[in-house]
Protein backbone atom coordinates (compact mmCIF):
# COMPACT_ATOMS: atom_id res chain seq x y z
CA UNK A 1 0.00 0.00 0.00
CA UNK A 2 1.15 3.61 -0.81
CA UNK A 3 2.61 5.69 2.24
CA UNK A 4 -0.13 8.18 1.40
CA UNK A 5 -2.70 5.79 1.86
CA UNK A 6 -1.26 4.46 5.05
CA UNK A 7 -0.95 7.99 6.55
CA UNK A 8 -4.69 8.71 5.60
CA UNK A 9 -5.36 5.39 6.63
CA UNK A 10 -4.05 5.86 10.17
CA UNK A 11 -6.58 8.91 11.01
CA UNK A 12 -9.10 6.71 11.01
CA UNK A 13 -7.34 3.96 12.70
CA UNK A 14 -3.81 3.85 13.51
CA UNK A 15 -3.37 0.45 15.51
CA UNK A 16 -4.78 -0.92 12.54
CA UNK A 17 -1.89 0.27 10.22
CA UNK A 18 0.76 -0.36 12.58
CA UNK A 19 -0.43 -3.73 13.45
CA UNK A 20 0.36 -3.93 8.83
CA UNK A 21 3.20 -2.70 9.40
CA UNK A 22 4.77 -4.79 11.86
CA UNK A 23 3.84 -7.42 9.98
CA UNK A 24 6.38 -6.97 7.43
CA UNK A 25 8.73 -7.60 9.45
CA UNK A 26 11.94 -5.43 11.16
CA UNK A 27 13.99 -3.89 8.71
CA UNK A 28 15.93 -0.65 10.25
CA UNK A 29 16.23 0.82 6.29
CA UNK A 30 12.29 0.81 6.46
CA UNK A 31 12.84 2.76 10.11
CA UNK A 32 15.17 4.63 9.06
CA UNK A 33 13.37 6.00 5.85
CA UNK A 34 10.20 6.46 7.37
CA UNK A 35 11.79 9.01 9.91
CA UNK A 36 13.85 10.53 7.41
CA UNK A 37 10.64 11.07 5.23
CA UNK A 38 8.96 12.86 8.32
CA UNK A 39 11.94 14.82 8.12
CA UNK A 40 11.69 16.03 5.07
CA UNK A 41 8.25 16.84 5.55
CA UNK A 42 8.87 19.08 8.20
CA UNK A 43 12.06 20.66 6.25
CA UNK A 44 9.48 21.58 3.96
CA UNK A 45 6.90 22.53 5.71
CA UNK A 46 9.47 25.56 7.34
CA UNK A 47 9.85 27.19 4.29
CA UNK A 48 6.61 29.41 4.11
CA UNK A 49 7.51 30.89 7.89
CA UNK A 50 10.74 31.08 6.61
CA UNK A 51 9.77 33.08 3.53
CA UNK A 52 7.89 35.01 6.11
CA UNK A 53 10.60 35.52 8.51
CA UNK A 54 13.50 36.22 6.04
CA UNK A 55 11.09 39.28 4.29
CA UNK A 56 9.99 40.86 7.77
CA UNK A 57 13.56 40.93 8.79
CA UNK A 58 14.80 42.01 5.35
CA UNK A 59 17.88 38.79 5.76
CA UNK A 60 18.50 36.62 3.22
CA UNK A 61 16.62 33.44 2.98
CA UNK A 62 18.84 30.92 2.10
CA UNK A 63 20.62 30.63 5.29
CA UNK A 64 18.15 30.21 7.47
CA UNK A 65 16.69 27.33 4.92
CA UNK A 66 20.39 26.11 4.89
CA UNK A 67 20.23 25.72 9.16
CA UNK A 68 16.63 24.53 9.06
CA UNK A 69 17.93 21.38 6.45
CA UNK A 70 20.57 20.84 8.52
CA UNK A 71 18.48 21.01 11.66
CA UNK A 72 15.52 18.46 10.40
CA UNK A 73 17.32 16.62 7.97
CA UNK A 74 20.71 15.51 9.99
CA UNK A 75 20.14 16.64 13.94
CA UNK A 76 16.38 15.80 14.34
CA UNK A 77 17.00 11.75 13.32
CA UNK A 78 19.53 11.22 15.51
CA UNK A 79 17.74 12.75 18.06
CA UNK A 80 14.36 11.01 17.70
CA UNK A 81 16.71 7.68 17.72
CA UNK A 82 17.72 8.88 21.07
CA UNK A 83 14.22 9.89 22.22
CA UNK A 84 12.63 6.39 20.88
CA UNK A 85 15.59 4.42 22.90
CA UNK A 86 14.59 6.45 26.17
CA UNK A 87 11.07 5.54 25.30
CA UNK A 88 12.53 1.35 24.93
CA UNK A 89 14.00 2.07 28.50
CA UNK A 90 10.92 2.99 30.10
CA UNK A 91 8.57 1.05 28.41
CA UNK A 92 11.10 -2.15 29.20
CA UNK A 93 11.42 -0.62 33.07
CA UNK A 94 8.04 -0.77 33.27
CA UNK A 95 7.56 -4.76 32.30
CA UNK A 96 6.51 -4.38 28.69
CA UNK A 97 8.07 -7.67 26.36
CA UNK A 98 8.32 -5.47 22.83
CA UNK A 99 10.70 -5.01 20.91
CA UNK A 100 13.34 -1.87 20.42
CA UNK A 101 12.80 -1.84 16.68
CA UNK A 102 8.91 -2.07 17.12
CA UNK A 103 9.14 0.86 19.48
CA UNK A 104 11.27 2.92 16.96
CA UNK A 105 8.99 2.37 14.44
CA UNK A 106 5.96 3.29 16.03
CA UNK A 107 7.80 6.40 17.10
CA UNK A 108 8.62 7.29 13.53
CA UNK A 109 6.18 6.06 12.00
CA UNK A 110 3.44 8.38 13.92
CA UNK A 111 5.79 11.11 13.20
CA UNK A 112 5.48 10.66 9.35
CA UNK A 113 1.86 10.13 9.77
CA UNK A 114 1.00 13.51 11.45
CA UNK A 115 3.15 15.39 8.91
CA UNK A 116 0.18 16.33 7.15
CA UNK A 117 -0.53 18.85 9.99
CA UNK A 118 2.46 19.89 10.37
CA UNK A 119 2.11 20.57 6.93
CA UNK A 120 -0.81 22.70 7.76
CA UNK A 121 1.27 23.98 10.38
CA UNK A 122 4.14 25.74 8.22
CA UNK A 123 1.08 27.34 5.98
CA UNK A 124 -0.36 29.33 8.88
CA UNK A 125 3.14 30.26 10.21
CA UNK A 126 3.69 31.04 7.00
CA UNK A 127 0.86 32.85 5.64
CA UNK A 128 -1.19 33.99 8.69
CA UNK A 129 1.71 34.55 11.38
CA UNK A 130 1.63 33.90 15.11
CA UNK A 131 -1.16 33.73 16.95
CA UNK A 132 -4.46 31.99 18.10
CA UNK A 133 -4.49 29.65 14.58
CA UNK A 134 -0.67 28.98 14.84
CA UNK A 135 -1.11 28.13 18.48
CA UNK A 136 -4.08 26.14 17.61
CA UNK A 137 -2.64 23.93 14.71
CA UNK A 138 0.72 22.88 16.58
CA UNK A 139 -1.29 21.65 19.63
CA UNK A 140 -3.46 19.89 17.22
CA UNK A 141 -0.19 18.45 15.71
CA UNK A 142 0.97 17.31 19.80
CA UNK A 143 -2.36 15.54 19.93
CA UNK A 144 -2.63 13.72 17.25
CA UNK A 145 1.23 12.85 17.38
CA UNK A 146 0.46 11.97 20.97
CA UNK A 147 -2.50 9.61 19.92
CA UNK A 148 -0.25 7.96 16.92
CA UNK A 149 2.35 6.95 19.06
CA UNK A 150 0.66 5.74 22.33
CA UNK A 151 -1.75 3.76 19.97
CA UNK A 152 1.08 2.61 17.74
CA UNK A 153 3.00 1.42 20.63
CA UNK A 154 0.36 -0.41 22.28
CA UNK A 155 0.33 -2.27 18.73
CA UNK A 156 3.85 -2.80 19.18
CA UNK A 157 3.80 -4.91 22.16
CA UNK A 158 4.43 -1.83 24.76
CA UNK A 159 0.78 -1.62 26.23
CA UNK A 160 0.81 -5.45 27.91
CA UNK A 161 2.83 -5.90 30.70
Amino acid sequence: MPVTLDIVATYRGPRRVMRRLISLGEHEGRALATLVAGCLVTFVAQWPRLAREAHITEQDLQPLLGGALMGWVFIAPLIFYLLAFIAFLVCKAFGATGSAYNSRFAMFWSFLAASPLILLHGLVAGFVGPGAGLSFVGILWCVVFLWFWLSNMREAGWGHA
